[in-house]
Parts: structure tokens; sequence; C-alpha cells
């Protein structure tokens, strides 16, 4: 199974027009949070018609997996916690998105919202808790926020992972956590696109300008990824516990020649 992530494309027209074209080379699409940007000139709800329309599209092509990110939110819950309340109308268009999940043979992807609050995070809790259950052989997580204290989640400063992903993760041991968030985790010293907690990968895509998103390839059956930046490309093993720094792609994989 062939599965590309990105994440934090912040209405980045040029990029989701980059995603439309590649989608169907892939099993699988996810979109890691963070497709709207709130600072943007556009209104929100124009920003929304917009996405929505791409992911139709990428839908005719491919399975597609969304999770919400802190710039998704457009409502306030009975409880006064914001929500992506626009992304729980994709799925008439076959788009899985927060709070759903999809069995791909026999993987199993869950996509777990932003959460604003405590009630909201709680409801996570108790959807992985569900999801445990299922049978399956490998189990994706699509979360917007890394894991904290990994160098998925540092900033250059400081790490602004999520406590309570990194607790779940150590409960559950899911195969793979797809994330975004910490735009610049992949580029700067002590932070990386990929780590491993127990037995679990946990990536981070990063965040870039220009036509063509930083992005994560992953040959699931495999058990290889690759990153793609304006920085260059790495690929690493799954087998293995990550070395740093990863091996630099001077060969394009037979899998990754689309």
């Amino acid at each position: 199974m062939k599965c590309l992530l990105v994440a934090d494309l912040h209405y980045a027209l040029k990029q989701f027009d980059w995603l439309r074209g590649v989608a169907g080379d892939y099993d699988v699409v996810v979109l890691a949070g963070d497709l709207l940007e709130i600072s943007s000139s556009v209104e929100k709800r124009t920003q929304i018609v917009v996405v929505r329309t791409y992911l139709e599209e990428l839908s005719k092509k491919t399975q597609v997996v969304v999770c919400s990110g802190n710039h998704d939110l457009d409502v306030r819950d009975s409880r006064g916690e914001l929500v992506a309340r626009w992304m729980g109308e994709l799925g008439e268009l076959g788009v899985v998105t927060d709070w759903g999940s999809v069995m791909l043979g026999d993987t199993m992807i869950t996509a777990c919202p932003w959460w604003d609050g405590p009630a909201t995070r709680d409801e996570i809790g108790r959807q992985l808790e569900c999801d445990s259950g299922a049978e399956k052989r490998r189990w994706i997580w699509v979360y917007h926020a890394p894991p904290s204290e990994s160098p998925v989640s540092w900033g250059g400063q400081r790490h602004y992972g999520d406590g309570d992903l990194a607790g779940w993760i150590g409960q559950y041991q899911p195969d793979l956590v797809l994330s975004g968030h910490v735009h610049q985790s992949p580029f700067t010293s002590g932070g990386s696109w990929a780590d491993r907690i127990g037995r679990t990968w946990v990536f981070n895509s990063g965040q870039q300008i220009g036509e063509t998103p930083a992005h994560i390839a992953l040959d699931l059956d495999g058990g290889e990824a690759a990153w793609f930046s304006l920085a260059g490309a790495e690929i690493l093993s799954m087998e293995d516990a990550p070395d740093r720094p990863f091996t630099a792609l001077r060969e394009i994989p037979d899998w990754l020649k689309l």
C-alpha cells in the first residue's frame, strides 16, 4: 500500500493543484490538518467551499483521509469548544475525516479531530479505545499535532507537541501516526520528519512555500518512507530504529517511480 502524507497547506492553492495531480498514484492520500488559513484575506467560508471542491476531486482519484487542525475550526459546539463542523459534511464525498475510520485491506486508518478543550480531548480518548478493539493488522492515526518530546515536535526553541497524544501512543502503540502542525521540525537542528516511539513510527511532513508541499511518501508493505522538500530528499527503512541523518535519496526507488 502506498500512502502520501501532506499537512499544513494553509490554503496554498498551488499546492492543492500539485496534490490533485499526483493523488491517483497513491492508494490513500492523507491531509493531516490546517487545510485553511485563518490569516488569509479570503473569508473562511469561501476557503471551505474551495477546499471542499479540491477534496471532492481528490476523492474521485483515491481514498482521502483528512483531520482538522487549529486553522480549520469554524464554529463552537454546545460546550463552547471550537470544532471543524464543515469537515463533518465531507463524508458524503467519500472523504474520511474527524471521528471517522476506514479499513483498507487489513489496515485501519483513524482520523482524530483537533481538540480545543477537555470534552473533545476525552472523546478522542474514547474514539481510540473503541477503534483499538477492531480486527486489523496495521493501525494508522491521522492527528494534526505530533506527540510531545519528540524531534517531530521540535520547533527550534521548544517542543510544540501534544502530551495526551504521547500518552495514547504509549497505551495503544499504533503502527504509524501521521501529523503536521510544527512547520519547522523537519528543517531545524534537533528536529526531524520521522521518529519512533516504542513500536510506533511518527511522521511530520513539515511546511514550506512554493508550488509543491513538503510531503512524505510511504510504502507500507515495503517498509520504507521518503521525505521530499526544498531541503532535498531523505529515505528510511521502518524495519529498524531511525538513524540520523537519514539516507539521502541518490536514486529514486522503484516504488516511487510514478
